[in-house]
C-alpha cells in the first residue's frame, strides 16, 4: 500500500515516537528490539496497569497514561503498537488510524477479515500504516527455501507440513486463548504466521479441509486443529500442505517442524520460527555447488556416491541426472530466541523506512496480515460445517 504521510509523520530527520497499547512481557520484549533502531524512543504506554507497563515506563522514561484517547492523541506519538489480545485489535487500531498514527498490531489483524478490511481501509484512506507483525518473512531461512523453491533446484515441489506440538502450561483454563470470542480460535490467533510463510513460498492457497478437536471432558476447549491448504491448480499442478497445531504439550516439549517434499529430496525445518535445517537430496555437481553456496558453513554429509549401472536416476515419469545423495545441515549453531529478535528488529526499521519513505517496498505490508487472516478464517469456517 502506498501512503501519503500525515501531518505528524516523522520526517527522515526527527526522532520518530512509539506509544504501546498493552504492555506485557511479550510487548516489553518487542519494543526493546523496536528502539535499537536509530532516533527511535518510547513515548507513552496505555491500556494496561500490569506492574511491567509501569517498570517499563520507568526504564524508558516513557509516560504512563491513563487512557488510550491520551496515547493515540499523544502529539509525540508517531507509531501506535498494540500487543493485546486479538478481540481488541479493531477497536484500538482504528482509534490510532482516526487520530492519525501509523500501526504495528501482533498477530491475528482482526478477529475477522470483514474487520481487517475496514482497518486497511481507513488506514489507506488517513495515510498511514496498518501493518500486522508477520515477521516470519524476514528469517534469512525464509529467504534461502524461497529462492530453492524458484529456482527449481531440486526438482517441483510437491507436498509439505507444518506440525506444531505446542505448550499449554501456562495457558489456564481461564486464559482469553481458549475463549473463541477473545481469540478467534487457534486458526486466526496462532495459525496466520505458517499461513503466510507457505504463501510467500507457495502462492495463495485454498483451504480444502480443515477439522477441529475439543479436550475430552471440556466441550468449549478446542486444543488441536488442522487443515490442508491447496496451492496451485491443474495447469502448473496441485500442491497440498497439511497444517496442524496442537496444544497439549507440557512446555519442555514444545516443539514444531515442518517439512517440504521435492521430486529430488526433502527439507525438514526446526521451531517456529525455523533455526535449524536438514536437507535430504540426490543431486548433481551443478546443484551441489548451488546448495553449499545458499546454505553458506552448511555441513554436508555424503550419504553414497551414484555412478555406473546405479545411473540415471528415476521419478514420476522423468529421468535426471546425480552423482551423489547428500544430507546438508544447517543452522544448528543459531539461538532461536536472538534470532527472534533479529527479526523484530527487521520488521521495525522496514516499517519505519516505509513510514519515511512512502513509496517503498515493505517485506510485509497490510495485504499480509488481511490475506492470512482470509485464510485463517476460511479454515475456521470449513472446520465447523
Amino acid at each position: 500500500m502506498n501512503t501519503t504521510a500525515p501531518a505528524n509523520a516523522a520526517s527522515t530527520d526527527r526522532e520518530l515516537g512509539i506509544g504501546v497499547i498493552g504492555m506485557g512481557g511479550f510487548g516489553l520484549f518487542a519494543v526493546q528490539q523496536f528502539l535499537q533502531t536509530p532516533n527511535t524512543r518510547l513515548v507513552a504506554i496505555a491500556g494496561s496497569s500490569r506492574d511491567e507497563a509501569h517498570r517499563t515506563a520507568r526504564r524508558f522514561g516513557a509516560d504512563m497514561l491513563d487512557s488510550l484517547d491520551a496515547l493515540v492523541n499523544h502529539p509525540d506519538v508517531d507509531v501506535v503498537y498494540i500487543a493485546t489480545p486479538p478481540f481488541m485489535h479493531y477497536e484500538q487500531a482504528m482509534l490510532a488510524i482516526n487520530a492519525g498514527k501509523h500501526v504495528i498490531c501482533e498477530k491475528p489483524l482482526a478477529m475477522n477479515p470483514e474487520e481487517g478490511r475496514a482497518m486497511i481501509e481507513a488506514a489507506r484512506q488517513k495515510g498511514v500504516l496498518m501493518v500486522t507483525n508477520l515477521m516470519q518473512r524476514y528469517n534469512p531461512m525464509y529467504a534461502r527455501i524461497k529462492h530453492l523453491i524458484d529456482k527449481n533446484l531440486l526438482g517441483d515441489f510437491l507436498h509439505g507440513y507444518f506440525e506444531n506440538y505446542a505448550g499449554d502450561e501456562g495457558l489456564a483454563p481461564e486464559h482469553w486463548f481458549w475463549d473463541r470470542s477473545k481469540s478467534g480460535g487457534i486458526f486466526i490467533e496462532h495459525g496466520v504466521h505458517f499461513f503466510d510463510l507457505f504463501a510467500g513460498w507457495l502462492g495463495k492457497g485454498t483451504v480444502v479441509a480443515s477439522q477441529v478437536i475439543k479436550r475430552p471432558g471440556l466441550s468449549d476447549l478446542e486444543d488441536q486443529v488442522q487443515a490442508t491448504v491447496q496451492y496451485g491448480d491443474d495447469t502448473i499442478g496441485r500442491k497440498l500442505v497439511n497444517f496442524y497445531h496442537g496444544f497439549t504439550q507440557t512446555g519442555r516439549m514444545d516443539r514444531q517442524e515442518m517439512r517440504l517434499l521435492f521430486e529430488r529430496g526433502d527439507i525438514t525445518l526446526h521451531e517456529w520460527v525455523p533455526t535449524r535445517m536438514v536437507l535430504r537430496a540426490v543431486v548433481d555437481e551443478e546443484t551441489s555447488r548451488e546448495l553449499m553456496t545458499l546454505f553458506p558453513g552448511a555441513q554436508l554429509n555424503v550419504t553414497a556416491n551414484i555412478s555406473g549401472k546405479d545411473k540415471p536416476l528415476r521419478g514420476r515419469f522423468k529421468t535426471f541426472d546425480a552423482y551423489q545423495q547428500v544430507e546438508i545441515r544447517f543452522g544448528f549453531e543459531q539461538e532461536k530466541q536472538h534470532l527472534y529478535s533479529e527479526l523484530l528488529r527487521l520488521m521495525f526499521r522496514d516499517q519505519v523506512s516505509g513510514i519515511k519513505y512512502p513509496d517503498t517496498h515493505r517485506i510485509i505490508s497490510e495485504e499480509n496480515g488481511l490475506e492470512s487472516l482470509e485464510t485463517a478464517a476460511q479454515a475456521d469456517r470449513l472446520a465447523r460445517q
